[in-house]
């Protein structure tokens, strides 16, 4: 039993790499943004928007099709077209000579990363055993968070290699913050080659000796009869319409409307916009230049030292707990926030209120909303409901970053976590009322649930 955890760790760990590919190359930009931007000689606001901006258009591309490619190919091809996608578009985007190139590689980038955001996920949960399967999805926030603090940390060490010059970093400097991209995606790539497809998808297409063969691996004899029985009696129960048609029907419009409002809900909750507007968020609480880059330091550190504590409490409180304590705390967070804005507070506190909203996210809302959506949709509508669900994460994601400084103006920034407060408490409420808990079940036994 332990070889078999030990090998079921590393396919997930593999698999997670999409994440911190994710993580560092939705990231990287930032860094590198005065100098290509001085390169390019971008100077109108449209221009600088649109080169921060363009990657999510292949984000939402990406997210749609993955369900496509996905059910079509299968959850491994899938992944490995996402792996050579960011390898290729880290490598074009470094050797962009025009403005217009650069955008058509960071386009491509987005691509991978809207794939990798709903693929890597979806296999590491289909490849789990129930009782392990939350910490293993886990795993991928993780890698995301990691991949974060990466390039926080290779764009500091590029811009300072040769005492930030700036003429060197204008020419290369930004170049090689993303052609960096290309090691972790070629071991992505490779490991990907020697990892199994994921069995449920196998046995879903009738190839039940290479699902068994790896569910034995994975689970031992038994475990496998199990869950291919499981998953042969789910596959029994579906209408046989097709995906789309099936999901839009009255049996499963209901775990849809739910996965696309969690995805929606892990956006609007309004966390990104301390990591977007990290800069303006700090600059209006009374903070200088050099102690507002430690304060994006340490919210980065504190990221990552709570989704530890999410891999090791989500299989054991379950997800359900989970997501009602994050919105809960936002909301009371967010409320405090704004309180202080408004009275234009400064000091140490807003720091802390800052980093008590990053913790209470990256224990609860970041990595578990991943896992639910991992775990709730039938095997036969996987892929199709998970690209759905992603595509709707990162249409809220832009939403909410183009609507902040709109909000910002209109209500001022008290005014705007208030509103995101107001989110959360209804974020709170439909979780309570609709997500069921998922802890501890298989796949095919949370899929009963609802059919």
């Amino acid at each position: 039993m332990k070889s078999s955890n030990i090998y079921v760790w590393s396919i997930a760990a593999v698999a997670a790499l999409g994440g911190l590919l994710f993580g560092y190359d939705w990231v990287v930009i930032g860094g590198a943004k005065p100098f290509y931007e001085t390169n390019f000689g971008l100077t109108s606001p449209s221009a600088q928007g649109w080169a921060m901006s363009c990657a999510l258009v292949g984000c939402l591309v990406g997210a749609m099709v993955s369900g496509m490619l996905s059910e079509w190919l299968g959850r491994k091809p899938g992944l490995l077209v996402a792996a050579m996608m960011f390898l290729i578009s880290s490598i074009g985007t470094a050797l962009s000579h025009t403005f217009s190139a650069f955008v058509v590689w960071r386009i491509c980038g987005g691509l991978a990363i809207g794939l990798a955001s709903s693929l890597s996920p979806l296999y590491i949960a289909e490849i789990s055993p129930a009782k392990i399967r939350g910490r293993l999805v886990c795993l991928n926030e993780l890698t995301i968070v990691i991949g974060i603090l990466l390039a926080q940390v290779t764009n500091l060490l590029i811009a300072e290699y040769r005492g930030g010059e700036l003429s060197w970093n204008v020419a290369y400097g930004w170049r090689w913050m993303f052609g960096a991209t290309s090691v972790p995606a070629f071991v992505f790539f490779l490991g990907m080659l020697f990892v199994p497809e994921s069995p449920r998808w196998l046995a879903l297409r009738g190839r039940n000796d290479e699902a068994r063969k790896t569910l034995e691996t994975i689970g031992g004899k038994d475990n496998a009869s199990f869950v291919l029985a499981e998953i042969a009696e789910s596959a029994h129960a579906s209408r046989g319409d097709t995906e789309l048609k099936e999901l839009i029907g009255t049996k499963l419009r209901k775990v849809l409307l739910l996965g696309v409002g969690l995805a929606v809900l892990q956006q609007w909750c309004g966390i990104n916009v301390i990591f977007n507007y990290a800069h303006d968020i700090f600059n209006a609480a009374g903070y200088g230049l050099s102690a507002i880059f430690v304060n994006i330091v340490v919210t980065g550190v504190v990221m990552l030292l709570f989704t530890f504590l999410a891999i090791a409490t989500v299989d054991r409180n379950g997800r359900r707990i989970l997501m009602l304590s994050g919105c809960i705390g936002l909301s009371v967070i967010y409320i405090a926030l704004g309180f202080f804005f408004h009275i234009h507070s400064h000091g140490a506190h807003m720091l802390s209120l800052v980093v008590a909203a990053i913790a209470c996210y990256a224990m609860t809302l970041a990595p578990v909303t991943w896992v639910v959506l991992s775990e709730i949709f039938p095997g036969h509508v996987r892929g199709t409901a998970m690209a759905i669900a992603t595509a709707s994460l990162w249409a809220a994601c832009f939403v909410l970053t183009y609507t902040f400084p709109l909000l910002e103006a209109w209500l001022g920034t008290a005014g705007t976590f208030w509103v995101y407060a107001a989110v959360c408490v209804i974020g709170f409420l439909g979780v309570k009322r609709w997500l069921p808990e998922t802890k501890g079940r298989t796949l095919e036994e949370i899929e009963g649930f609802w059919i």
